[in-house]
């Protein structure tokens, strides 16, 4: 099932294939002899497609000694080259969420306002009760009214259980009474939002902090994922956020949101090679349904305009 290209994700993702494949066909077009000379120009489009200049250098580090060794040479050597090279940079990653030995699943989500992680908690529980598990959703983020009753209005439409407190009550007590909820309803999942908030602003961070004691004290091991949500097009401040967020929480997965409408969507790569977390979902529109299980190999596919893949079914993260 790896490797198949989904409507939604060619059309999330086709204004940075139109960027990149576009840029990679005039440069390397079908049975050129590769130059030094096409391998500067390779380099300029690789930049122009956001991937990031640390991991574009990295990049063309490899294709030049490939070049110099004689390993590739031709255009289409190069084309073959680079893809294999993206791959196994995001090769590690997948869709498949950790899952608890007993009780419910929990997953915390993290992020800082303004990366559609609200939005990215509604994809992810409507994507489990599509698949016929039990979703109870944790209104911690207390400080901001309007964030509990966006919360509250996607629960009631995916139709999964929400427990809320009133605004400014103490993010870990809403927690907690979430995990008592998930045990006494034999929910699979609980799903936890928590605070927008700064990498910068400490107390913050410290709130974070013990929400996972008090959870973990009423769910052994909890949580089981530690999810955080960055905002993919925003490039370098994306990596020094999740670089920054590691340092307190043990990140398991990324969600990397606003995909769609953008053409920098090689904005992945440079937060993928900079941040050792994989990557298991992205965004690519507004809606619930609007999220694919990350594959290393559709996306690779996906940004280089290669269409000759079947579709793949959907929902695979949702069987589970």
């Amino acid at each position: 099932m790896f490797g198949k290209l989904t409507d939604a994700l060619k059309r999330g993702l086709a204004k940075t294939r139109e960027k990149l494949a576009s840029g990679l066909a005039a440069i390397l077009p079908i049975g050129r002899t590769l130059d030094a000379a096409t391998l500067d120009e390779l380099e300029e489009t690789l930049l122009t497609a956001d991937i990031g200049p640390k991991t574009t250098a990295r990049l063309m580090e490899e294709v030049r000694l490939a070049f110099k060794e004689r390993r590739i040479k031709t255009t289409d050597d190069c084309r073959g080259f680079l893809e294999e090279r993206l791959l196994a940079m995001l090769s590690a990653d997948g869709a498949t969420l950790n899952c608890a030995e007993s009780g419910p699943t929990v997953v915390l989500v993290a992020g800082v306002n303004g990366t559609g992680k609200t939005t990215s908690i509604a994809k992810i529980a409507w994507r489990l009760s599509r698949g016929g598990k039990k979703v109870v959703l944790a209104a911690a983020d207390t400080f901001r009214a309007a964030a509990v009753d966006q919360l509250a209005i996607w629960s009631e439409r995916i139709g999964c259980r929400i427990v809320r407190q009133p605004t400014g009550a103490d993010p870990a007590a809403v927690a907690f009474d979430a995990a008592d909820a998930a045990i006494s309803s034999g929910a699979d999942y609980l799903v936890i939002d928590t605070a927008g908030r700064l990498h910068t602003q400490k107390n913050l961070m410290a709130e974070l902090e013990k929400i996972k004691r008090v959870v973990a004290r009423r769910i052994p091991g909890a949580p089981h994922e530690t999810l955080l949500v960055l905002d993919a097009t925003t490039g370098q401040n994306a990596i020094q956020q999740a670089l920054e967020f590691s340092k307190v929480l043990d990140v398991t997965g990324l969600f990397l949101t606003k995909l769609d409408g953008t053409a920098k969507g090689g904005a992945v790569i440079g937060i993928r090679d900079q941040v050792a977390v994989p990557v298991k979902f992205i965004g690519v529109g507004e809606k619930p349904e609007d999220v694919e299980d990350f594959d290393a190999t559709a996306f690779v596919r996906a940004i280089l305009g290669r269409e000759d893949v079947p579709t793949q079914p959907e929902g695979r993260a949702a069987d589970r």
